[in-house]
């Protein structure tokens, strides 16, 4: 029988191989259109940096030796350009000689994989925009280093491509600008997951622009200019593409072949197209997801071996062996960071109206106790029943074992339940008797005996907290780091003492850092007759993370990096340890293994036991440690000269100032200490008053006074959405949407001489004319500068508004809130 293999790499190989070890007499032949029919391509970031020196340690094999060991017939550099499926026959062409001739086949296998996402813009064609698929793509790459020796580089894409060649860029020393056109990097994972990514990225100087698309390229004498939809403009010496693949279902097509809603080639469960006597695999086919039956494009490698090893079982022996699906379980390398993740997320989940709880743990690579262990969220996502819906894993040790073990579970039909009853490996260097698998186990069958009640951060950001008794159950020591808005202190150790301070009848949230002690003191309320408590998922580490800014803009003056040193720029920015002469002795503190706030405590002690310029290295293994220290320097009057993050440790340099005040005793009820703050009430949806009061509150912001502005009534106008999603609404609020402005652009009133609309449309020419910013600009300087903006609850009950509706940023609030941020500030305005 004749075989004919259209595709080499990770199926097409795979498949000769596998009917050569089936049939020693069968005939042979695989055809790849590029120049190498095996390569790593999942490597060719990699070499970009120098971590896999030499580029022929990327090439899997040469056609020589695979012909020489399975007998098979290579033709590369040659093209299947149509299908006769009548006469059974492959159009072929020789492209170095363009030769074109007929392949007979008994059997046909399509493993064409994927091509690259070039979208027509303009400037695309620029010799300096390069895309990253093949062994010849990375030689352009390659030549282009060499020669041009550029200092600048924007990838365009977050996905795993992106990272890991803007991670590559970074190491060889490039300032690298990643832009994605998502509110988040990492499709696999959900957004509070992919914003610890976030936060390494802007811990490694990645200039991360997120909610952002390119429009064209410009070529300039001695670089490109990326233009971004919102309206900012980047400078780059190399940028590459990596905004995705798609199916290549060209010969498919032409052949008449099924091609499935998914746009990828249309296979039965033994992976045989619409033609009997042809077959498909790769990322060219679209495929079952195991767990939720639904047709999905899941490009990766593992899969892709698999059906071309099934694929040629059933081709020679008839359809035998049905392919199960596939699962999707990944991983990436993000700096110092792995994320991983398999099954279903929770974007997914949604979409497919499924029925789901999630519950978030933070656990250690191995025994805390044991030196070097890391941290490793680890988020759970699993059905009323019990069956794993997914899991995502993010950490610098350890993520990929817990993620493979949970794949495992999944494959194996096992519940939340088994999980708590795996047996793992442990020894202090290698785990923990509890290890974070057992652990997310527990939580998720604690979830669902109804032992323990979670919330998640985006829940609880949609609540007005004013309602309600939330309660940071940390020390006093990690409550004066930072803590949610709105939040009383009591110590979990101190609750049984202060259950008299705290109304039973009333909803109740509770958090800690990581989730354990908010679950303790869940407990004691539920058992002292608190009918209503819910414990935040993930804790105050996770709802950090979520919450904070996840783009990383404006990090680079281009311009400096043309004229200056880049050695002293690095050093400005952060990226190399601060070099500080003269400035006293310098002590090391290990704090690596500790949970917050055992750094923080034991930095304090520390610090406090030093002389005034004295130099301190702290390093840790607490991934949140160098946000933490920040705040923690500001407020006690010490410098912090550099954070460095590598291979999964923070190591910070801190200066001792003049003073190192003592830390809080833990008290009973504390409330967030007061600031010189501005807070402004937007009552008015006039666009002079609008304008008065973001250039007033833009002000406050610029000289670093904390802003707060709560918008209400017809100032919530200022706060909508012009693309709003469609929401389900009674008569009567869809009229009030109808009758009012929807964002600032939109605001159709002025105070004085309105003119029937008129007034509105002048004052905006002239604003135009004189160069003054417009009021969309403004908002969202307020937002980008980290301004705090509060809609009113009771307002957008009234008016009919919806959280959905608001722009990016918002938090929602009622009369006790602005009250707090009013009782906080030296002024307070009402427009």
């Amino acid at each position: 029988m004749k075989f004919v293999i259209i595709g080499g790499v990770a199926g097409g190989a795979t498949a000769a191989a596998r009917i050569r070890r089936n049939d020693e007499s069968a005939r042979i032949v695989m055809v790849e259109r590029g120049p190498y029919i095996s390569f790593a391509n999942c490597g060719l970031p990699y070499h970009l940096s120098g971590a896999i020196a030499e580029r022929e340690q990327l090439l899997v094999t040469s056609e020589g030796a695979f012909e020489a060991r399975y007998r098979v017939d290579v033709r590369s550099r040659t093209e299947a350009i149509a299908i006769d499926r009548a006469a059974k026959t492959v159009r072929l062409r020789n492209l170095a000689t363009g030769d074109e001739y007929d392949e007979a086949y008994d059997r046909l296998l399509l493993s064409p994989g994927a091509e690259p996402v070039r979208p027509k813009l303009p400037g695309i064609e620029s010799k300096r925009v390069f895309g990253l698929r093949n062994i010849p793509d990375l030689d352009r790459i390659m030549e282009h280093l060499k020669t041009e020796q550029p200092r600048r580089a924007v990838v365009i894409g977050g996905g795993f491509i992106g990272i890991e060649v803007a991670e590559n860029f970074h190491e060889r020393g490039l300032f690298t600008t990643l832009v994605e056109g998502a509110d988040q990097i990492l499709a696999p994972l959900d957004y509070e997951m992919a914003a610890i990514v976030h936060a390494h990225m802007r811990d490694k100087n990645v200039e991360l622009y997120l909610a952002d698309k390119i429009e064209r390229f410009e070529d300039k004498a001695d670089h490109t200019v990326v233009y971004l939809q919102s309206g900012k403009r980047l400078q780059a010496d190399v940028v590459v593409l990596a905004i995705g693949v798609r199916p290549e279902t060209t010969l498919a097509r032409a052949a008449g072949l099924a091609i499935g809603a998914t746009g990828g080639i249309k296979v039965n469960e033994y992976l045989q197209t619409s033609d009997d006597a042809i077959y498909a695999v790769g990322d060219a086919i679209e495929v079952t997801q195991t767990l939720n039956g639904r047709v999905a494009l899941i490009p990766l490698a593992g899969p892709a071996n698999r059906q071309g090893r099934m694929a040629a079982d059933n081709m020679v022996h008839g359809n035998q062996r049905a392919y199960r699906g596939t699962l999707g379980t990944a991983i990436l390398k993000a700096f110092d960071l792995a994320a991983a993740s398999t099954g279903l997320n929770e974007k997914q989940l949604i979409a497919a109206g499924a029925d789901y709880r999630t519950s978030i743990t933070h656990g250690g690579s191995h025994a805390s106790y044991y030196p070097g262990a890391k941290q490793i969220s680890l988020k759970l996502l699993y059905a009323p029943d019990g069956k794993i819906l997914g899991a995502q894993a993010v950490g610098a040790d350890g993520a990929d074992k817990r993620i493979d073990v949970i794949a495992t579970a999944i494959h194996a039909g096992m519940t939340v339940e088994d999980l708590t009853e795996l047996e793992l490996a442990y020894a202090p260097p290698f785990g923990s008797a509890k290890d974070p698998v057992n652990i997310a186990g527990y939580v998720a069958a604690n979830v669902l005996n109804g032992s323990h009640e979670l919330l998640d951060w985006r829940a609880l950001q949609a609540l007005d907290t004013t309602t309600m008794q939330l309660i940071d159950v940390r020390t006093a020591e990690e409550f004066e780091l930072g803590t949610i808005r709105g939040a009383r202190h009591i110590d979990v150790n101190t609750l049984r003492e202060h259950l008299a301070d705290l109304d039973p009848a009333k909803p109740t949230i509770v958090f800690c850092q990581i989730g354990l002690r908010g679950y303790l003191a869940y407990r004691i309320l539920k058992q002292a007759g608190f009918a209503d408590v819910r414990n935040l998922s993930g804790g105050y580490k996770t709802y950090a993370w979520a919450i904070d800014k996840q783009s990383n803009p404006d990090i680079f003056d281009y311009e400096d990096i043309k004229r200056r040193d880049p050695d002293e720029i690095e050093a400005e920015r952060g990226g190399r340890c601060a070099i500080v002469a003269n400035a006293g002795n310098r002590h090391t503190l290990n704090a690596i293994g500790l949970q917050c706030p055992g750094p923080i405590m034991k930095t304090y002690r520390a610090v406090d036991a030093m002389n005034e310029g004295e130099l301190l290295e702290v390093t840790a293994s607490d991934p949140a440690f160098g946000r933490d220290i920040r705040a923690w320097a500001k407020k006690t009057g010490n410098d912090v000269l550099s954070v460095e993050t590598e291979k999964g440790l923070v190591t910070v340099l801190i200066r001792k100032g003049k003073s190192a005040p003592a830390l809080p005793a833990a008290s009973a009820a504390q409330l967030l200490p007061a600031r010189d703050k501005t807070t402004l009430v937007v009552f008015s949806g006039d666009l002079d008053k609008v304008m008065a009061s973001l250039i007033i509150a833009n002000g406050a912001l610029a000289m670093g006074k904390p802003v707060s502005v709560f918008f209400t009534f017809w100032g919530l106008n200022v706060l909508r959405r012009p693309d709003a999603p469609a929401v389900p609404k009674g008569f009567m609020d869809k009229m009030f949407g109808a009758m009012m402005p929807a964002g600032t652009d939109r605001l159709n009133s002025i105070s004085k001489m309105n003119f029937a609309g008129m007034g509105a449309r002048l004052i905006r020419t002239v604003m135009r004319q004189k160069g003054v910013e417009t009021p969309t600009a403004l908002l969202k300087s307020l937002v980008d500068g980290g301004a705090q903006l509060i809609a009113c609850n009771m307002s957008m009950d009234v008016m009919g508004i919806r959280q959905a509706e608001l722009v990016d940023g918002v938090e929602l609030g009622g009369v006790a809130a602005f009250l707090g941020e009013a009782a906080e500030s030296g002024t307070t305005l009402f427009i």
